[in-house]
């Protein structure tokens, strides 16, 4: 019987072809699986960057609404807020020093005292529209009261316009410029009969709760038989001098041959004016003097009005320049020499009417509550207590 022999080679490569299938199949779904990893990986990342930029914009929109709903509003209401009260402050201050201004010629005001009361109690409710439109309309009023508070007597009608100063003695009178007519109250007198000097309430320099005395002080104690105020200073009563009340920084040589302030360069651009036995001498800037205790007075003050025949002054930004109000002023024509009160004028106007009084040199000197003017009795005045005036002295 034969013997059958069985052939392996095709089981050996259907096996093989089942392993190879397999491998196949095997590296198939573990790439695939590989490459469904790596898309879920990339998707989730996807989704982070996505979070991520939620994230940012939430914060945007966050920060974009602190912005304009929150702090970035509420500063600039506080900063406005602040500026209104800056503003209105400076604004009350001005206003109330002004009122003081005019009480030292009327005291009795009990409506503008009314009214600076309405204007604080606007402030104190923030109400700062109504706060200004008060005290933008009080300060109307004290100028208006103020061009007549300041004639201490009735000016008759008929005055007539001169423009040509008294040869001696007090003179009221009108003087007609381009810009309308002014009345003036000018005391003249001559330097070879008149001694000019400059009397002060203190012996030596003072920079806070100074001495002062009333212009008729200074003429009884002085001997003189007219005066006018001296340069500017700082009054007790106003706020802004709190620290340095009826202190004063201009140059000056009392009748004691002191001089104020020697040593402060501050002012030294100011103009001055030097009284000397029977001349007087005008200049431009208080640096071009010494300190000569040979003459009889110095004053600085400011602005010089009229220099060599010159008018040198027309305006600047000083809004106290700018409003009508009684100016005083020393001048000089020769020998002659002039104190006095342009009444309801600028600065620049005061300018203007000494230039058209022929008078060839004038300095402005203080002004508001501080003018008056002494010739026999208060011409002009009396006005506040003063640190210093210009008196004249018979020889």
């Amino acid at each position: 019987m034969r013997k059958l022999k069985f052939n392996f080679r095709p089981l050996v490569l259907v096996f093989v072809c089942l392993l190879f299938c397999v491998s196949v199949a095997l590296l198939f779904f573990f790439h695939t699986g590989k490459i469904r990893f790596h898309q879920n990986e990339l998707k989730l990342k996807e989704n982070d960057n996505l979070a991520l930029k939620e994230k940012v914009s939430l914060l945007d929109k966050e920060l974009l609404a602190i912005k304009s709903e929150d702090q970035f509003v509420l500063n600039q209401k506080n900063l406005n807020e602040i500026k209104n009260i800056h503003d209105n402050f400076l604004k009350t201050v001005s206003v109330y020093e002004k009122l003081l201004d005019l009480k030292a010629f009327n005291s009795k005001l009990p409506k503008f005292d009314e009214q600076m009361a309405l204007s604080l109690k606007y402030l104190a409710d923030k109400n700062y529209a109504s706060a200004a439109a008060t005290l933008n309309k009080l300060e109307g009023q004290i100028a208006e009261e103020k061009a007549k508070a300041t004639l201490t007597t009735k000016v008759p009608a008929n005055l007539p316009v001169n423009n040509n100063p008294p040869e001696s003695g007090y003179n009221r009178q009108r003087v007609k410029i381009d810009t309308g007519e002014f009345v003036v109250d000018i005391v003249s007198a001559d330097l070879s009969s008149t001694k000019v000097i400059v009397d002060t309430a203190s012996e030596s320099d003072c920079s806070d709760n100074c001495p002062v005395l009333a212009l008729s002080d200074y003429v009884s104690r002085s001997g003189a038989y007219a005066g006018v105020n001296g340069s500017y200073f700082c009054p007790a009563t106003y706020p802004t001098c709190v620290g340095k009340t009826n202190s004063f920084d201009l140059l000056v040589m009392n009748k004691n041959k002191h001089y104020f302030n020697s040593d402060n360069n501050v002012y030294s651009v100011n103009p001055a004016v030097i009284f000397q036995g029977g001349s007087i001498r005008f200049v431009e800037k208080a640096l071009e003097w010494g300190r000569d205790t040979g003459v009889d007075g110095v004053i600085s003050n400011y602005p010089l009005l009229v220099f060599n025949k010159a008018i040198v002054y027309g305006g600047d930004n000083d809004a106290k320049h700018n409003n009508k109000g009684g100016r005083s002023f020393v001048g000089a024509t020769g020998s002659k020499v002039y104190i006095g009160v342009v009444h309801s004028a600028s600065v620049t106007e005061s300018a203007k009417v000494l230039h058209a009084l022929g008078i060839h040199n004038a300095m402005n000197l203080d002004d508001g509550g501080s003018t008056a003017l002494w010739s026999s009795g208060y011409k002009v005045g009396p006005g506040r207590n003063i640190p210093n005036a210009v008196l004249f002295v018979r020889k």
